[in-house]
């Protein structure tokens, strides 16, 4: 992959997906846990609509997190 290469958007997603939890991903985006995975692969090639679900998925919530977590100077 290169840089710029809408499939590394697509395979960091899905990495930050997995780390987090992407049964919960897939719920609080309604699609199928199994479909997340093969979307946010290397080798998937999700829509702009799944991008998009997902990154807001991912981003609710944040600011709370965010806000709760120490600041490292």
């Amino acid at each position: 992959m290169e840089e710029g290469d809408p499939a590394l958007i697509a395979a960091a997603l899905g990495d930050v997906a997995r780390a987090r939890n992407m049964s919960q991903l897939a719920r609080d985006t309604g699609m199928m846990r199994e479909g997340l995975y093969k979307a946010l692969s290397g080798e998937g090639n999700p829509s702009f609509a799944t991008v998009m679900k997902v990154a807001h998925a991912m981003w609710r919530g944040m600011p709370s997190r965010l806000a709760a977590a120490p600041l490292i100077w």
